[in-house]
């Protein structure tokens, strides 16, 4: 019996727990997964009190940073984009990996994406840095458009090889010098985006949010010619890539994703 959960809030909307769950009944694993409600500068106690209760754990907002400080082992990726969302414990002992990344170009692979000129992110948090981190050498240019310069230096740290610039943020922006926008902010906060967005636009957006769909600036985007990646697809390989981590046994992942897909979509109308 294999037991997991998601860590965040809020979480009652995340979809996490049906994605793991269908997993499990399509690989034939025994195991369980559930949602649970932990906010900022909650996650130690959270650790110190349950987590004999699990044998892996999923993070997300606002605990991607926070995991950082408990002292736990991080892999080198995790270490350099300075995010994790993934708790897994071996032998009594938790260690931290981040599978937001390679789930990211994952989606970008199945939508037929795999050359990148000029990409600007929307947002600055944990899930920026690991997009940001996975597009590395991958674009020629990133951009990231971010509401604090504190998390500026997090965010360079994160790039190796392309051209990396930082901006704050505004409203005001031309979409037309991006072939791929990715928008890692909560829900809602990039709403007021969707004016700069014009009929014709070219590039495409991947929206990290699933629920609630769509958002208005996908919406927009959409109504004016441009291609849309949901943020189920991010979800779901993230979530294929940590069952790769945490599971001692082979499988198909393309074809778990095809389930996985035709699951999500199904819980997200």
């Amino acid at each position: 019996m294999i037991t997991g959960a998601v860590l965040g809030s809020p979480i009652k909307h995340s979809l996490s727990p049906v994605l793991h769950k269908a997993a499990f009944a399509f690989l034939g694993i025994e195991g369980d997964y559930s949602a649970i409600k932990v906010g900022s500068g909650a996650l130690a106690k959270f650790i110190e009190t349950r987590a004999h209760e699990f044998d892996y754990l999923s993070l997300t907002m606002p605990l991607k940073e926070e995991v950082l400080g408990l002292g736990f082992n991080a892999d080198a990726l995790t270490q350099r984009i300075q995010s994790g969302n993934t708790l897994i414990k071996k032998d009594d002992k938790w260690s931290i990996s981040s599978t937001d990344g390679s789930g990211f170009v994952a989606a970008l692979e199945h939508a037929g994406i795999t050359e990148i000129d000029s990409v600007l992110i929307l947002g600055a948090g944990g899930t920026a840095r690991a997009v940001t981190g996975s597009l590395d050498s991958i674009a020629k240019n990133i951009h990231v458009l971010g509401r604090s310069s504190l998390r500026q230096e997090a965010l360079e740290s994160a790039v190796s090889h392309s051209h990396f610039e930082y901006h704050r943020w505004s409203s005001d922006i031309d979409f037309t010098q991006y072939d791929l926008v990715v928008n890692t902010t909560p829900a809602g906060a990039a709403d007021l985006l969707a004016n700069s967005v014009n009929p014709g636009i070219g590039a495409t957006l991947f929206d990290v949010i699933y629920k609630p769909w769509p958002t208005e600036l996908a919406q927009r985007w959409s109504d004016c010619g441009g291609a849309v990646i949901n943020g189920l697809e991010l979800l779901m390989y993230q979530g294929v890539d940590q069952l790769t981590l945490v599971l001692d046994t082979d499988f198909d992942r393309e074809a778990l994703a095809t389930h996985l897909r035709a699951v999500l979509r199904k819980s997200a109308r």
